[in-house]
């Protein structure tokens, strides 16, 4: 199998996943829960692990995963369109949980993980001269995202730049 056709198959399975996991979205978010609960939630199968969606509709937060350590994790488009996240994991680093959420993707590089892809947004600095920057508490991260631990309670961020 040629590069071409594996970047082809590899490119459809992640589309059909971001349609199924948006579907999931739109279904429990388009139902309303008449025990008064004020936010709506969807249980999601991924690699063996329970991953829980809810979209609380005050500070459009949505919560993801299942574990002891939570952090948040916001996105920045390269329009200025923030989503964000409430992480849940027990992995060690930043980039084993957004990873094992499908929250981003990238490339294995001698300096570590490269990320294209956060939140299925892709920037390649090589094909449209903007890339995904990493930050930690509002400062530009020191270290890659698979290189850093993850404290609870910190922010973690990526925005097109």
């Amino acid at each position: 199998m040629t590069l071409s056709q594996l970047k082809k198959r590899l490119s459809m399975i992640v589309c059909t996943a971001l349609i199924a996991a948006m579907a999931l979205t739109a279904t429990a978010c388009g139902s309303k829960d008449s025990g008064g609960a004020g936010s709506s939630a969807a249980q999601v199968e991924t690699q063996s692990q329970a991953v829980t969606s809810t979209a609380d509709d005050q500070s459009g937060l949505t919560v993801l995963g299942e574990g002891e350590t939570q952090f948040l994790f916001n996105v920045t488009d390269k329009d200025g369109k923030e989503t964000k996240f409430e992480i849940h994991t027990d992995k060690t680093t930043v980039g084993e949980a957004l990873l094992d959420l499908g929250l981003i993707e990238g490339e294995d590089s001698e300096y570590g993980l490269y990320v294209k892809t956060v939140n299925g947004i892709t920037a390649d600095f090589n094909t449209d001269g903007v890339y995904w920057a990493f930050y930690v508490d509002g400062e530009y991260a020191t270290t890659g995202v698979d290189q850093t631990d993850i404290n609870a309670g910190s922010t973690y961020a990526f925005k097109v730049e």
